[in-house]
């Protein structure tokens, strides 16, 4: 039998990883998961779900939620992906991982199947989280999307409530170049007769969530029609405000369907977000004197809401230990940053990362104050080294970066 390592190990080794090698682990259908979960009994279907896609803010929407739900006694399941630390944070019940027993158990009863399947590691991980949650007979689970919405394999679900955060240009090789071609696959998880609220739109967005509603009869709420105080979260970061009126939206009309939420539950699950389903890596302080703070935003929409939280932050000195991912446009991405900083450049540990030497290329000359390292680790002490007690260090760029440091 083996231990839980060796477990990771051999699904590490042996399925391929987006997060890991990029393209060539995506599969453009759901073929695999639905004989997977065939094969299974079906667990997706022995519980009650919402399913939240977006481009950005849909890991942060989803803890939210799994948080007010816990707060309203209900057990409640929650999958998000990628993990920082541990696989097991794609699997949790009120917060608490799955057992590593769960892990190796499933991986070895269904050795066979998983490797004749030709399945990716995504697709595993979803699958495992269907059948642990039907296992643990869970009131409700919280779904969220790996990538885009049509296509991905949690997209095989009939769930109480669609949940669509907000669109911008990510993953493009995947999911189209244009606004209203990403929303068109997000929108994919629109189920028929099944409400569906929309956090934020553009006007490319908006005629495309209107239509695929309007054909699947599904009532549509544009948060962005409506007014919620805001209430305080331990979740910090100022673009968390968007978040949260989509998430005030998704329970009223959770609480329509006859799901009992109280005001109580909802600002307590708000400030209690962290403790209640362990959430890192957004807006998340590290440290003090100097502040030390990590965020996973690693796209131009998210990186806008980076920019504007920077720039109402005090400090003397900016230091920003940055390290990305290959299929990244490096350049735009620096452009959110600003150039008087001094950076700090490193390697995440993983495959698709962006070498030291690739990057030495490619760093725009009027960044003037810059320093490479292999490691993430390296390039964080020469910036706590090198900062004072009143200047700040931001750790991002990517979530390998965040997932080294938290």
């Amino acid at each position: 039998m083996k231990t839980y390592q060796e477990t990771i190990d051999w699904l590490f080794t042996n399925l391929p990883m987006f997060q890991r090698v990029g393209a060539s682990a995506m599969k453009a259908d759901l073929t695999n998961i639905i004989a997977l979960c065939e094969y299974l009994g079906n667990p997706q279907k022995k519980f009650k779900s919402i399913h939240v896609a977006g481009t950005n803010g849909k890991g942060s929407t989803s803890h939210m939620l799994a948080s007010i739900f816990q707060e309203a006694g209900y057990k409640t399941g929650l999958t998000t992906s990628p993990h920082l630390k541990d696989f097991r944070e794609r699997i949790r019940v009120n917060g608490i991982m799955a057992e590593e027993s769960f892990v190796i158990d499933f991986v070895e009863k269904h050795e066979e199947k998983i490797i004749n399947q030709k399945a990716s590691f995504f697709e595993i991980a979803i699958a495992m989280a269907f059948e642990y949650f039907a296992q643990q007979e869970v009131d409700i689970a919280i779904i969220e999307t790996g990538l885009g919405g049509r296509l991905d394999s949690t997209n095989i679900i009939l769930p109480e409530l669609a949940v669509i955060t907000n669109i911008g240009l990510d993953h493009t090789q995947f999911l189209g170049d244009t606004l209203d071609k990403i929303a068109f696959e997000k929108a994919g998880i629109i189920k028929p007769d099944t409400a569906v609220v929309i956090g934020e739109t553009t006007s490319e967005t908006k005629p495309v969530f209107t239509e695929v509603a309007k054909d699947r009869n599904a009532e549509i709420i544009f948060v962005e029609n409506k007014f919620f105080q805001d209430l305080p979260s331990d979740l910090k970061g100022t673009y968390q405000i968007k978040n949260k009126r989509t998430v005030l939206s998704a329970i009223e009309q959770m609480q329509k369907q006859g799901w009992v939420i109280s005001d109580d539950n909802i600002k307590n699950g708000l400030l209690n977000v962290i403790k209640n389903t362990n959430l890192r890596g957004r807006w998340d302080i590290l440290g003090h004197d100097p502040l030390i703070i990590a965020d996973t935003a690693h796209n131009p929409h998210g990186l806008v809401e980076v920019a504007k939280q920077l720039n109402e932050q005090s400090y003397n000195q900016l230091h920003l230990v940055l390290g990305f991912v290959n299929d990244k446009d490096v350049t735009s991405i620096l452009n959110f940053f600003p150039k008087k900083a001094t950076y700090y450049f490193c390697e995440p540990d993983v495959p698709r990362k962006y070498s030291i030497d690739e990057l030495y290329k490619i760093i725009p000359e009027e960044i003037k104050d810059k320093h490479f390292f292999d490691s993430v680790y390296k390039a964080l002490n020469a910036a706590k080294n090198n900062a004072k007690v009143h200047d700040l260090i931001y750790v991002g760029g990517s979530t390998f970066v965040v997932a080294e440091v938290v």
